[in-house]
């Protein structure tokens, strides 16, 4: 199935169409353009698989006939040097299409009748031909240039990312343990406590933690000489933990 163009002055191909207006055998204005082009919308919806070589040439003769349609309505009109350029490049594509297209029909009768290369009926069987330098030690050599020049793979090390409590969380379970115990020293805080709060980190995080619940009025800390021991004790009263 193709497309063909249904006027009311005129009913077949589209090349057709616009070989009788070239020559003049049919005036360009009484064709609707406007429902070619939505004829041929439709039908290529009604496809299955988008016609992309018909659909190409559709382009090419609907543009031929634009261009025709364009200069008998305005023949007079002034373009721009831009304009008139791509008009000059569309008439020359379209003067190379049309002598293909009567040169294609001259060629068709000639297709295969005199073929230059006959179709041979020899099966030819293959055979394997090596190099003379083609021996098992030059191909054990060859394997092992390969082998060695493969992308090596690397092992990154293993990162472990201990967690490191927050100061929030550390302020809260200093505030819990001070309340409870209503006095404890700062070693007790931070040796008794479990799993990684020995570590230098969370050391300090507690010691921010207890300075900021001294500025807050919470605790009060006593020291009684450089790099001894910091005693906490709180006046608010908790659960005593025993």
């Amino acid at each position: 199935m193709s497309f063909t163009v249904k006027q009311d002055r005129f009913e077949g191909p589209l090349d057709l169409l616009l070989d009788l207006i070239e020559k003049r055998k049919l005036f360009v204005n009484d064709v609707s353009l406007a429902k070619v082009a939505d004829d041929y919308i439709a039908y290529v919806k009604s496809l299955s698989e988008f016609p992309i070589s018909d659909s190409a040439h559709f382009v090419l003769v609907a543009s031929t006939l634009v261009l025709i349609k364009s200069k008998s309505l305005l023949p007079t009109l002034d373009l721009t040097t831009e304009e008139q350029a791509s008009i000059d490049d569309l008439q020359r594509r379209l003067r190379i299409y049309e002598r293909m297209r009567e040169l294609s029909g001259k060629l068709k009768p000639m297709f295969g009748a005199n073929a230059l290369f006959a179709r041979s009926e020899r099966r030819l069987d293959p055979v394997f031909s090596p190099d003379a330098d083609m021996t098992v030690s030059n191909l054990f050599d060859a394997a092992l240039r390969a082998l060695a020049n493969l992308p090596k793979k690397e092992f990154l090390p293993k990162i472990v990312v201990d967690k490191v409590i927050s100061l929030e969380e550390m302020i809260a379970d200093l505030t819990r343990r001070v309340t409870e115990s209503l006095k404890m020293s700062f070693r007790q805080f931070t040796g008794d406590a479990k799993g990684d709060r020995g570590e230098k980190v969370n050391v300090i995080v507690s010691f921010l933690a207890m300075l900021e619940l001294v500025k807050q009025g919470i605790i009060n800390v006593t020291q009684e000489k450089h790099f001894d021991d910091i005693s906490m004790e709180t006046e608010q009263v908790g659960v005593p933990k025993y």
